[in-house]
């Protein structure tokens, strides 16, 4: 037995933003993915993962049933008989390893769900997110419920606000060109919670609260307004200052070995670095004018190209 792919996303920008009402921007990354799986001779990471839905079945019975409900009986009996998540999304890199597992066991198990297929409607699409963050918050304590969603319906999301969310179309790539996004591999793994809790702890100071309004939510709003229009001068121009803003004020969040490149980037202009997800390690996305440049430039690391302008 093997079910659907679940894919990967990346937060193009948004991260830490959004939890405060900045724009925000989701793409499907379909590099890594994952599907619900049973097999005869499991091997131990099948065991683990096994393990972790034994009591992730658990949680879903503590849901809100006006909220959603599943069909608990059969998925019981699916995981009482060894299925687990098979899955190529590395976990800890802010790639959306959990909203995968998340959105299979909702495709296979919720009852009355919502369809990629339907008219999605500004409300289904919010009650999506809202079901996902329930679900999701097993594994994080809190979630936005939006890694779920990207992966479930495999497109697009553009956040306007917490309560405006909706599907939306990216310029088509040139396959061509030499600006990029890629992600660079920091060869550590992120815990979402820890930095989750550094930024809420920094949220208590005033200052921290209006650099976040008065910066880094205006520069994150300016970037998803220039990559969705395809204004690639300015995106550059706003992502090099939301760069410099994370540098100065997410420090706990870059991995120490990473706060000179960061600054190389911006200091050079050969490429600007940003957090993919909440940081602490995992992937760092990047952004450059030239990716050749770039590869050149950060030659002893591992850089995948994401998109391509």
């Amino acid at each position: 037995m093997k079910g659907p792919l679940f894919y990967s996303k990346i937060l193009l920008f948004g991260e830490y933003g959004i939890i405060k009402d900045s724009k925000g921007l989701s793409i499907p990354y379909n590099f890594y993915n994952g599907a619900l799986k049973t097999e005869e001779n499991p091997t131990s990471e099948a065991i683990k993962s096994n393990e972790s839905l034994k009591r992730f079945v658990a949680y879903l019975k503590t849901i809100d049933a006006d909220l959603v409900t599943f069909d608990i009986e059969t998925l019981s009996k699916d995981v009482e008989a060894g299925m687990y998540f098979d899955s190529s999304i590395p976990q800890g890199y802010g790639v959306g390893s959990s909203g995968a597992l998340v959105a299979a066991i909702y495709d296979k198990y919720a009852n009355d769900k919502i369809t990629v297929l339907e008219n999605l409607t500004r409300e289904k699409l919010l009650k999506l997110k809202t079901i996902f963050s329930e679900m999701e918050s097993f594994f994080h304590g809190k979630s936005s419920g939006l890694d779920p969603l990207n992966s479930y319906l495999s497109i697009p999301i553009l956040i306007n606000s917490k309560d405006n969310i909706e599907a939306t179309g990216i310029p088509a790539q040139q396959t061509e060109g030499k600006g990029a996004v890629f992600l660079l591999d920091s060869g550590i793994i992120g815990e979402t919670a820890p930095m989750v809790r550094i930024f809420m702890e920094n949220m208590k100071q005033e200052g921290f609260r209006s650099m976040l309004k008065d910066q880094f939510i205006k520069h994150t709003d300016a970037c998803v307004d220039d990559f969705l229009k395809g204004d690639v001068k300015s995106l550059f121009k706003n992502t090099k200052q939301l760069s410099k803003v994370v540098l100065n004020h997410f420090k706990p969040m870059i991995p120490q070995q990473f706060h000179e490149l960061w600054k190389k980037g911006i200091e050079t202009n050969e490429y600007y670095l940003k957090l993919c997800g909440s940081g602490g390690g995992g992937y760092i996305l990047g952004f450059t004018e030239d990716i050749n440049a770039a590869k050149q430039s950060l030659k002893d690391y591992k850089l995948e190209v994401v998109y391509n302008f």
